[in-house]
């Protein structure tokens, strides 16, 4: 009975927290809820077919064999929260999901990569479109180019209050810094 109360606590002291990992197509979002996850995480990856060649661009991902098909999840266990990772697909043809993805979610973490930042637009428009509250993580790859976090901004047309990291989405550390600003992003904006 002991270790059941305390078992009770534990859950009523951490709040749940939907969090949604959104991002183009290749841009590491499968990647960023792995490295995070404390649970085996669930992914939807599939093989990328020869038919998937009409519609994917591989442009900058030459190298990517799989594709999300319909979302990853993932939990991270922090100090008086849990958070529930969804790794959204990147393709288009998969937006259809997205408003049932996105339901409860208390924020967005937008990947880009510099390689290909016009592939960002239309998630932040999404995002945007929705209203929910976004930070964006820069996934910065082994060839991308490096630019000034002002130069990023510009380029992605964040507001100034919009949080802008550079994470490695392999990495745990990166990873969950970049949660860490989205977290505290939307801390700030309820709490004023």
């Amino acid at each position: 009975m002991a270790s059941a109360l305390s078992e009770s606590r534990i859950s009523i002291e951490h709040v749940p927290v939907k969090l949604v990992i959104a991002g183009p197509f290749g841009v590491g979002k499968t990647t960023l809820v792995d490295a995070l996850s404390e649970i085996k995480p669930l992914n939807t990856e599939e093989v990328l077919t020869q038919a998937g060649t009409l519609v994917d661009d591989l442009t900058g991902v030459n190298e990517k064999t799989t594709t999300t098909t319909a979302i990853d999840f993932g939990r991270l266990t922090m100090p008086g929260v849990v958070l529930y990772l969804f790794g959204a697909p990147g393709q288009t043809r998969f937006q259809v999901l997205w408003n049932e993805l996105v339901r409860g979610a208390l924020g967005v973490l937008v990947l880009a990569d510099t390689r290909r930042i016009d592939d960002s637009f239309a998630v932040l428009d999404l995002v945007e479109s929705a209203g929910l509250r976004y930070a964006v993580a820069v996934n910065h790859f082994p060839d991308s180019p490096d630019y000034p976090p002002d130069a990023l901004r510009q380029a992605l047309d964040l507001q100034p209050s919009t949080p802008l990291v550079v994470c490695d989405a392999r990495d745990p550390v990166s990873a969950r810094a970049s949660l860490i600003a989205l977290v505290e992003h939307i801390r700030e904006l309820v709490l004023s």
